[in-house]
Protein backbone atom coordinates (compact mmCIF):
# COMPACT_ATOMS: atom_id res chain seq x y z
CA UNK A 1 0.00 0.00 0.00
CA UNK A 2 2.84 2.50 0.71
CA UNK A 3 4.40 1.73 -2.77
CA UNK A 4 0.53 2.27 -4.39
CA UNK A 5 0.86 5.79 -2.05
CA UNK A 6 3.94 6.44 -3.65
CA UNK A 7 2.22 6.61 -6.94
CA UNK A 8 0.30 9.40 -6.04
CA UNK A 9 3.41 11.55 -5.05
CA UNK A 10 4.42 10.82 -8.88
CA UNK A 11 1.69 12.65 -10.08
CA UNK A 12 2.68 15.33 -8.51
CA UNK A 13 5.58 16.08 -10.53
CA UNK A 14 5.37 19.06 -13.61
CA UNK A 15 5.65 17.46 -16.97
CA UNK A 16 4.08 17.94 -20.43
CA UNK A 17 2.01 14.38 -19.23
CA UNK A 18 1.14 15.18 -16.57
CA UNK A 19 -0.23 18.59 -17.46
CA UNK A 20 -2.64 17.16 -19.94
CA UNK A 21 -6.50 16.95 -19.24
CA UNK A 22 -7.18 13.90 -16.81
CA UNK A 23 -10.03 12.87 -19.10
CA UNK A 24 -7.95 12.33 -22.11
CA UNK A 25 -5.33 10.39 -20.43
CA UNK A 26 -7.90 8.43 -18.83
CA UNK A 27 -9.94 7.76 -22.29
CA UNK A 28 -6.66 6.80 -24.00
CA UNK A 29 -5.59 4.35 -21.39
CA UNK A 30 -8.98 2.90 -21.60
CA UNK A 31 -9.28 2.92 -25.56
CA UNK A 32 -5.50 1.11 -24.93
CA UNK A 33 -7.12 -1.80 -22.69
CA UNK A 34 -9.71 -2.43 -24.87
CA UNK A 35 -7.80 -2.76 -28.02
CA UNK A 36 -5.41 -5.01 -26.17
CA UNK A 37 -7.94 -7.45 -24.66
CA UNK A 38 -9.51 -7.90 -28.36
CA UNK A 39 -6.86 -9.80 -29.25
CA UNK A 40 -7.17 -13.68 -30.30
CA UNK A 41 -5.64 -15.92 -27.15
CA UNK A 42 -2.78 -16.95 -30.19
CA UNK A 43 -1.73 -13.73 -30.92
CA UNK A 44 1.71 -12.58 -29.48
CA UNK A 45 3.46 -10.28 -31.68
CA UNK A 46 0.65 -8.27 -32.77
CA UNK A 47 0.69 -6.92 -28.77
CA UNK A 48 4.39 -5.79 -29.02
CA UNK A 49 3.80 -2.28 -30.99
CA UNK A 50 1.59 -1.68 -27.90
CA UNK A 51 4.28 -1.48 -25.45
CA UNK A 52 4.68 2.22 -27.42
CA UNK A 53 2.38 4.03 -25.16
CA UNK A 54 3.26 3.41 -21.80
CA UNK A 55 6.97 3.99 -22.70
CA UNK A 56 6.23 6.95 -24.67
CA UNK A 57 4.44 8.26 -21.22
CA UNK A 58 7.40 6.93 -19.04
CA UNK A 59 9.87 9.04 -21.02
CA UNK A 60 7.86 12.13 -21.30
CA UNK A 61 6.40 12.05 -18.13
CA UNK A 62 9.67 11.75 -16.15
CA UNK A 63 8.48 8.34 -14.26
CA UNK A 64 10.87 5.89 -12.94
CA UNK A 65 11.34 2.73 -15.03
CA UNK A 66 12.36 0.21 -12.79
CA UNK A 67 10.21 1.45 -10.17
CA UNK A 68 7.09 0.76 -12.22
CA UNK A 69 8.43 -2.71 -13.77
CA UNK A 70 8.82 -3.84 -10.12
CA UNK A 71 5.26 -2.83 -9.19
CA UNK A 72 4.27 -4.87 -12.01
CA UNK A 73 6.52 -7.76 -10.90
CA UNK A 74 5.09 -7.60 -7.60
CA UNK A 75 1.41 -8.28 -8.97
CA UNK A 76 2.62 -10.80 -11.92
CA UNK A 77 2.24 -13.96 -9.95
CA UNK A 78 -2.17 -13.37 -10.32
CA UNK A 79 -1.55 -13.44 -14.26
CA UNK A 80 0.57 -16.79 -14.24
CA UNK A 81 -2.05 -18.45 -11.99
CA UNK A 82 -4.30 -17.64 -14.36
CA UNK A 83 -2.69 -19.06 -17.63
CA UNK A 84 -0.56 -21.83 -15.75
CA UNK A 85 -2.90 -24.64 -16.84
CA UNK A 86 -3.16 -23.73 -20.36
CA UNK A 87 -0.13 -25.84 -21.39
CA UNK A 88 -1.54 -29.00 -19.76
CA UNK A 89 -4.98 -28.13 -21.58
CA UNK A 90 -4.25 -26.84 -24.52
CA UNK A 91 -1.35 -29.90 -26.34
CA UNK A 92 -2.08 -29.23 -29.73
CA UNK A 93 1.45 -28.42 -31.87
CA UNK A 94 0.23 -24.63 -33.21
CA UNK A 95 4.55 -23.50 -33.69
CA UNK A 96 7.67 -25.53 -34.81
CA UNK A 97 10.85 -23.94 -34.41
CA UNK A 98 12.90 -26.27 -36.20
CA UNK A 99 12.74 -29.70 -34.29
CA UNK A 100 10.57 -27.99 -31.40
CA UNK A 101 7.15 -28.13 -31.41
CA UNK A 102 5.32 -25.08 -29.26
CA UNK A 103 1.89 -25.73 -27.87
CA UNK A 104 -1.44 -23.82 -28.16
CA UNK A 105 -1.57 -23.47 -24.45
CA UNK A 106 2.21 -22.28 -24.62
CA UNK A 107 1.38 -19.44 -26.54
CA UNK A 108 -1.67 -18.60 -24.91
CA UNK A 109 0.10 -18.48 -21.75
CA UNK A 110 2.49 -16.07 -23.06
CA UNK A 111 -0.36 -14.00 -24.36
CA UNK A 112 -1.96 -13.76 -20.95
CA UNK A 113 1.48 -12.84 -19.50
CA UNK A 114 1.85 -9.89 -22.77
CA UNK A 115 -1.85 -8.99 -22.07
CA UNK A 116 -1.23 -8.29 -18.20
CA UNK A 117 2.02 -6.72 -18.85
CA UNK A 118 1.11 -3.84 -20.54
CA UNK A 119 -2.52 -3.25 -19.23
CA UNK A 120 -1.21 -3.12 -16.02
CA UNK A 121 1.84 -1.03 -16.92
CA UNK A 122 -0.59 1.32 -18.32
CA UNK A 123 -2.74 1.51 -15.39
CA UNK A 124 0.12 2.07 -13.03
CA UNK A 125 1.53 4.72 -15.40
CA UNK A 126 -2.18 6.41 -15.47
CA UNK A 127 -1.97 6.93 -11.50
CA UNK A 128 1.34 8.07 -11.49
CA UNK A 129 0.54 10.63 -14.05
CA UNK A 130 -2.87 11.87 -12.86
CA UNK A 131 -3.23 10.55 -9.28
CA UNK A 132 -5.83 8.24 -7.78
CA UNK A 133 -8.63 11.02 -7.03
CA UNK A 134 -8.39 12.78 -10.28
CA UNK A 135 -8.92 9.63 -11.98
CA UNK A 136 -11.95 9.26 -9.84
CA UNK A 137 -12.91 13.12 -10.83
CA UNK A 138 -12.38 12.12 -14.36
CA UNK A 139 -14.55 8.93 -14.26
CA UNK A 140 -17.44 11.17 -13.04
CA UNK A 141 -16.86 14.02 -15.56
CA UNK A 142 -17.34 11.57 -18.34
CA UNK A 143 -20.33 10.35 -16.63
CA UNK A 144 -19.78 7.24 -14.45
CA UNK A 145 -22.34 7.39 -11.79
CA UNK A 146 -21.23 9.04 -8.80
CA UNK A 147 -22.22 5.95 -6.43
CA UNK A 148 -19.64 3.75 -8.18
CA UNK A 149 -17.21 6.62 -8.39
CA UNK A 150 -17.24 7.49 -4.46
CA UNK A 151 -16.99 3.48 -4.02
CA UNK A 152 -14.00 2.97 -6.08
CA UNK A 153 -12.40 6.34 -4.01
CA UNK A 154 -13.63 4.93 -0.68
CA UNK A 155 -12.05 1.42 -1.83
CA UNK A 156 -8.94 2.97 -1.93
CA UNK A 157 -8.57 5.29 0.68
CA UNK A 158 -9.69 2.82 2.87
CA UNK A 159 -6.78 0.12 2.15
CA UNK A 160 -4.37 2.48 3.52
CA UNK A 161 -6.78 2.51 6.70
CA UNK A 162 -6.55 -1.21 6.66
CA UNK A 163 -2.66 -1.81 5.60
CA UNK A 164 -2.12 1.11 8.73
CA UNK A 165 -4.11 -0.92 11.21
CA UNK A 166 -2.38 -3.95 9.92
CA UNK A 167 0.94 -2.19 10.25
CA UNK A 168 0.29 -1.60 14.45
CA UNK A 169 -1.48 -4.66 15.14
CA UNK A 170 1.47 -6.41 13.69
CA UNK A 171 3.96 -4.62 15.74
CA UNK A 172 1.95 -5.42 19.13
CA UNK A 173 2.32 -8.57 18.27
CA UNK A 174 6.19 -8.82 17.68
CA UNK A 175 7.05 -7.09 20.79
CA UNK A 176 4.87 -9.26 22.50
CA UNK A 177 6.39 -12.40 21.15
CA UNK A 178 9.44 -11.40 19.97
CA UNK A 179 10.79 -15.26 20.28
CA UNK A 180 7.91 -16.56 17.54
CA UNK A 181 8.40 -15.93 13.95
CA UNK A 182 4.61 -17.45 13.10
CA UNK A 183 1.51 -16.54 14.47
CA UNK A 184 -1.02 -19.82 15.31
CA UNK A 185 -3.98 -20.16 13.82
CA UNK A 186 -5.51 -19.17 16.81
CA UNK A 187 -3.97 -15.99 17.19
CA UNK A 188 -4.16 -15.13 13.80
CA UNK A 189 -8.61 -15.62 13.63
CA UNK A 190 -8.55 -13.09 16.74
CA UNK A 191 -6.33 -10.66 15.27
CA UNK A 192 -8.09 -10.58 12.13
CA UNK A 193 -11.30 -10.10 14.22
CA UNK A 194 -9.71 -7.84 15.91
CA UNK A 195 -8.68 -5.75 12.83
CA UNK A 196 -12.27 -6.11 11.31
CA UNK A 197 -13.71 -4.22 14.66
CA UNK A 198 -11.32 -1.49 14.55
CA UNK A 199 -10.87 -0.83 10.80
CA UNK A 200 -14.27 -0.23 10.77
CA UNK A 201 -14.31 2.05 13.71
CA UNK A 202 -11.91 4.07 12.50
CA UNK A 203 -13.51 4.06 9.28
CA UNK A 204 -16.60 5.70 10.97
CA UNK A 205 -14.60 8.09 12.98
CA UNK A 206 -13.52 9.23 9.32
CA UNK A 207 -16.33 9.38 7.54
CA UNK A 208 -17.88 10.91 10.96
CA UNK A 209 -15.28 13.33 10.17
CA UNK A 210 -15.77 14.30 6.59
CA UNK A 211 -19.40 14.70 7.08
CA UNK A 212 -18.39 17.83 9.96
CA UNK A 213 -16.32 19.46 7.40
CA UNK A 214 -19.18 19.68 5.10
CA UNK A 215 -18.94 16.41 2.50
CA UNK A 216 -22.85 15.64 1.17
CA UNK A 217 -21.22 13.07 -1.50
CA UNK A 218 -19.86 14.76 -3.89
CA UNK A 219 -16.24 15.42 -5.32
CA UNK A 220 -15.14 18.54 -5.07
CA UNK A 221 -12.04 18.95 -7.63
CA UNK A 222 -8.99 21.01 -6.52
CA UNK A 223 -8.54 23.11 -9.91
CA UNK A 224 -11.08 22.69 -12.45
CA UNK A 225 -10.42 20.40 -16.19
CA UNK A 226 -9.12 22.40 -19.27
CA UNK A 227 -9.60 20.74 -22.72
CA UNK A 228 -6.93 21.89 -25.04
CA UNK A 229 -5.62 21.02 -28.44
CA UNK A 230 -2.63 19.06 -27.15
CA UNK A 231 -5.26 17.05 -25.05
CA UNK A 232 -7.35 16.33 -28.51
CA UNK A 233 -4.10 15.72 -30.43
CA UNK A 234 -2.50 13.17 -27.54
CA UNK A 235 -6.26 11.22 -27.91
CA UNK A 236 -6.84 11.00 -31.16
CA UNK A 237 -2.75 10.23 -32.32
CA UNK A 238 -3.12 7.61 -29.88
CA UNK A 239 -6.37 6.17 -30.75
CA UNK A 240 -5.48 5.89 -34.33
CA UNK A 241 -1.92 5.00 -33.94
CA UNK A 242 -3.80 1.93 -31.59
CA UNK A 243 -5.94 1.25 -34.65
CA UNK A 244 -3.12 1.01 -37.13
CA UNK A 245 -1.71 -1.57 -34.56
CA UNK A 246 -4.69 -3.69 -34.29
CA UNK A 247 -5.66 -3.98 -37.47
CA UNK A 248 -2.30 -3.50 -39.89
CA UNK A 249 0.21 -5.98 -37.72
CA UNK A 250 3.48 -3.74 -37.92
CA UNK A 251 5.30 -6.55 -36.57
CA UNK A 252 3.96 -9.11 -39.16
CA UNK A 253 4.69 -6.11 -42.20
CA UNK A 254 8.02 -5.70 -40.88
CA UNK A 255 8.99 -9.15 -40.71
CA UNK A 256 8.03 -9.72 -44.32
CA UNK A 257 9.81 -6.96 -45.46
CA UNK A 258 13.03 -8.00 -44.04
CA UNK A 259 12.73 -11.24 -45.36
CA UNK A 260 12.58 -9.95 -48.94
CA UNK A 261 15.74 -7.97 -48.26
CA UNK A 262 17.63 -10.69 -47.57
CA UNK A 263 15.75 -13.17 -49.88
Amino acid sequence: MTNLGCLDTLARQDSPIHRLDPRTKLLTTLVFIVMIVSFDKYQISAMLPFAVFPVVLIVLGNLPAGYLMKRVLWVAPFAMLVGIFNPLLDRQALLHIGTLEISGGWVSFASILIRFFLTVLAAFVLVATTGFNTICLSLEKIGVPNVFVMQLLFLYRYAFVLAEESSRMLRAWQLRAPLRKAMSMKTFSTVLGSLFLRTTGRAQRIYQAMCCRGFEGQLHPARRFHWRMADTVFLFGFCLLFAVFRFANPAVLLGKFVMGIFS
